[in-house]
């Protein structure tokens, strides 16, 4: 039966005991257990095929994390290892509460990552600091092979190793000799060895600092010293104590890190320098090393990111030669998406020159050979390359934007235009491949159906269910379910006639002859999509159930769009993304159901900084707004993000920074204000609000205000996402005249 209709045909069935069926709310939301049942995350196929592991939330604490398996062979499911009998209490070092906040899990505990040995007998796992070995056939005798503040650990391609940082410096074990040896030793103060700099892992997708040959035979790794990015004096205001933080923090306009690539044997301890060149103002994208190990390729970014530079070194000679240039007038957008074939001397390499993200595949003398994709239509990202079988699988939104879906294309390019769609259903398909390719797991989810997971062949075709997390009696929203509303999807025209998707969702017991207040729920920045047909938004779905008009509309520069549709919005932030909201808040007040005097907006962190900007320039529209944690001046922001949209410098471009800042434009903001943010705040730093509240002092505009004592960027946590949330809600209900349709 499809999901789709098995859920129509359990809501008719709950609807007739009304008895059984409770409201949503926000208690339940931040609750337990899961609302979307046994969801599982970072599925890996271990690389003997025979078992797919994976992390689950406890029943009694969904954000506490267990390691579990699903074992192809017995077809059976088991946890491995339970992170409260491993570490009942687990303390993290701030090093490693920072990685969380850039890795955007700093709400989770237990255990969050994991490694297979190649072999597939074994698993390394890290958690509270330290780090253990897991035998597979024996998981109730974990071994500790390391300790203190342990970060970023790996096993070797080869298996001879583990490696991690800790105290600043790469250090090994031979897994032969059991022997430690720390690789650098000068990681102290501002140097810091195999690891990635704060705006790497905050803006460039960069969580590990260092990259293993795939015969062991070497590491290359980042070595960077903070020493000239200036030091931002944070106060950590905690409900007990404040926390002065020294925080180097490189603003837009201040200097970065100074980088250098090095490359060492974890034999011998043997060091050697990358000559990165003579300009120093750089940033170093990462590093791989090809599939024989003897050319290590790094990626070299401009300081004004309008060229990326993919070079190739000779480990032996350390000899160097170009690759591949890409440039662009607005930025070159980085990716993860290079991979080295084992049987060819070539590599695929995604680009967006086109206009479009797609694939190309280049020999190692750096020759285009053919595109592997192509048309009107992108790449998300590669998934798996299967070289026998002459095939690279992919990740994409080509039959649907709001969709994704995987595909698979020939080695040879010849259905570059013509990709084979393998997952089925429409909605959010992601897959987690094999090493081989063989086999993928595959999470599908619409917002009718919670996420299920299933193992398949590399044509599509079903082997298990892993997960079915039917929405039967049992399952955790089942009593909620009668209440469910249907999310709407459709589009509208931008000014310059390009097309934007929307979803929307209508309040309960809906009278089309009535008019309802809106919820407008916005982010509108670059590397972000909000509207697709996935499970989930479950305060969108209880702020319609409470008799809102949930709306949400994926302005200009969203991602996962063409070039066309992001480069709008370079050299000028928040001018193109403001209008389309307001294209959309038009076409709302044209809809007989809506109340166009009760329109209301809430957006965090670029949706805060949307926020502010809507009501500076839409007041006479918009009603109301709650603004979480806003960026007010990009010249406060880093430097990798700000420069690569706003382009320039504070200094060499003051007038896109004041065009595209807040405060230049406060004075159209008449509207209600809700204005929320972490008091120790490291990513968007609190003096963003702190300045804003400032500007609206001196105008004489009243707002609201709440501070999170302790809490960061994500103000995470359940017990602060329950409160935040609430406070959200009773603002809209105060100023839009509470939610009773006129």
């Amino acid at each position: 039966m499809r999901p789709t209709l098995l859920l129509a045909a359990l809501a008719a069935t709950l609807a007739a005991a009304p008895a059984s069926a409770e409201r949503l709310t926000l208690d339940r939301i931040y609750g337990d257990p899961a609302l979307a049942g046994a969801s599982v995350k970072n599925l890996r196929v271990s690389p003997d095929g025979e078992r797919v592991t994976f992390l689950r939330g406890r029943a009694d604490n969904q954000y506490q994390q267990d390691l579990w398996e699903y074992n192809m062979k017995t077809k059976t499911t088991q946890r491995l290892v339970d992170s409260k009998r491993l570490v009942p209490n687990e303390e993290l070092s701030l090093e490693e509460k920072a990685r969380r906040e850039r890795a955007r899990t700093a709400g989770l505990s237990g255990i969050l990552t994991y490694n297979w040995s190649p072999d597939g007998k074994q698993l390394l796992v890290p958690i509270g600091g330290d780090l253990y070995l897991v035998d597979a056939a024996k998981p109730d005798a974990p071994r500790k092979v390391a300790s203190g503040n342990v970060i970023d650990p790996k096993i070797s391609p080869k298996g001879r190793y583990v490696s991690f940082v800790r105290n600043q410096n790469l250090v090994v074990i031979d897994l032969q000799t059991g022997a430690e040896r720390q690789l650098t030793t000068d990681g102290k103060g501002t140097i810091h060895n195999g690891e990635a700099e704060f705006v790497a892992q905050e803006e460039m997708d960069q969580h590990t600092g260092y990259y293993w040959a795939p015969d062991d035979s070497a590491i290359a790794y980042r070595r960077y010293d903070e020493a000239p990015v200036p030091v931002a004096r944070r106060f950590e205001i905690f409900a007990d104590r404040t926390e002065v933080i020294d925080q180097h923090y490189p603003a837009a306009g201040d200097p970065n890190v100074l980088i250098d690539l090095m490359i060492v044997n974890p034999a011998t301890g043997q060091q050697r320098k990358v000559d990165l060149g003579a300009e120093k103002d750089i940033y170093l994208v990462r590093a791989d090393f090809s599939a024989d190990a003897k050319t290590l390729v790094y990626q070299r970014q401009t300081r004004d990111q309008k060229r990326l530079d993919l070079i190739a070194v000779d480990v032996d000679t350390l000899a160097q030669r170009p690759l591949l240039t890409e440039t662009s007038k607005t930025w070159v957008s980085i990716h993860n998406d290079l991979r080295f074939l084992k049987n060819k001397k070539a590599f695929i390499w995604a680009s967006e020159r086109s206009g479009r993200n797609h694939l190309y595949l280049y020999g190692m003398d750096g020759k285009l050979q053919h595109p592997l994709s192509k048309g009107e239509w992108g790449v998300d990202n590669i998934l798996a390359v299967d070289e026998s079988a002459g095939k690279v699988y992919i990740a994409s939104n080509k039959d649907a934007v709001i969709d994704k879906q995987t595909y698979a294309l020939n080695l040879d390019g010849k259905n570059a235009d013509k990709p084979v769609r393998i997952t089925s259903g429409d909605g959010w398909h992601d897959a987690a491949f094999a090493g081989n390719g063989k086999i993928f797991v595959d999470t599908y989810s619409n917002p009718q159906t919670p996420p299920q997971v299933s193992i398949r062949r590399a044509d599509g075709s079903m082997v298990e269910w892993l997960e079915k997390n039917e929405l039967n009696a049992s399952h955790p929203y089942a009593k909620y379910l009668p209440d469910h509303l249907p999310t709407e999807y459709g589009t509208i025209k931008a000014k310059d006639g390009q097309t934007l998707h929307y979803s929307m969702i209508k309040p309960a017991n809906f009278d089309a002859s009535k008019r309802y207040p809106v919820f407008l729920f916005t982010y509108g920045g670059p590397h972000s999509q909000r509207v697709t047909r996935t499970w989930g938004g479950y305060f969108n779905q209880y702020m319609a159930q409470q008799g809102f008009v949930v709306f949400v509309l994926d302005n200009r520069g969203s991602s996962r769009r063409e070039r066309q549709f992001t480069d709008v919005i370079y050299n000028n932030l928040g001018a193109n993304e403001v209008q389309d909201q307001v294209t959309g808040i038009d076409w709302l007040s044209q809809q007989s159901f809506v109340d166009p005097k009760r329109v209301g907006v809430f957006g965090w962190s670029y949706g805060g900084y949307m926020t502010l900007r809507l009501l500076a320039a839409a007041s006479d529209k918009i009603a109301m707004g709650v603004s979480v944690a806003p960026v007010t001046d990009w010249a406060l922001y880093d430097t990798h993000y700000t420069e690569q949209f706003v382009g320039g410098t504070p200094k060499s471009d003051p007038e896109a920074y004041k065009r595209s800042g807040v405060f230049a434009h406060l004075d159209g903001l008449k509207s209600p204000l809700l204005l929320i943010h972490g008091m120790a705040d490291d990513n968007v730093l609190f003096t963003n609000t702190t300045r804003l509240i400032d500007e609206l002092v001196k105008r004489n505009v009243q707002f609201d205000l709440m501070t999170y004592p302790g809490a960061k960027h994500g103000i995470s946590g359940k017990v602060n996402q329950r409160h935040v949330y609430g406070m959200i809600e009773a603002f809209f209900k105060k100023n839009l005249g509470g939610t009773a349709a006129k």
